[in-house]
């Protein structure tokens, strides 16, 4: 009997799968922090499609590309960092934002108020609130924080 696609498998399903035994399982899980598959009573082992997938690749890396643990480590962080650089250069509305634009994250160049001898700056609302922040939301936040601190710096100076 098969299971159906997204179903979690067990250590003995998946070394079967694979075609290696279930220590080199276990012994992938202390060497590759990336595999960690839910432990449940008695440290029985349930994989699910993420580890599935990362075992997959483990097993590609070590058994059929030839590396050393030390290489597939390094090959598997090294994919990890193309990921995020990736997801980084991914325009903004493949994800949540929090302005339309990075032009419209700076404030208009607006005179400060006086007010008891100080300087008051304008305000921009507060942001909606989001639960979740992606690479692209970031990099929009990061140009807000960078507008605001020139606008700061500029009423320093003036």
């Amino acid at each position: 009997m098969d299971k159906a696609d997204g179903a979690f498998l067990t250590i003995g399903e998946l070394a079967r799968e694979l075609g290696v035994a279930q220590h080199i399982l276990r012994y992938w899980e202390s060497r590759f922090p990336q595999l960690r598959p839910l432990q449940r009573s008695g440290n029985r082992r349930y994989y699910r499609p993420r580890d599935v997938e990362m075992a997959r690749e483990i097993n590609r890396l070590l058994n059929v590309d030839g590396f050393t643990v030390r290489g597939a480590q390094r090959a598997l962080a090294d994919a990890r960092k193309a990921r995020h650089a990736a997801a980084a250069t991914e325009p903004a509305a493949a994800t949540p934002v929090l302005v339309d634009d990075i032009a419209s994250a700076r404030s208009p160049a607006v005179a400060p108020a006086e007010r008891n001898g100080q300087a008051e700056l304008p305000m921009d609302p507060p942001p909606a609130r989001v639960d979740r922040v992606g690479p692209s939301d970031l990099s929009v936040l990061i140009a807000r924080l960078t507008a605001i601190r020139q606008d700061l710096k500029d009423a320093l100076d003036s």
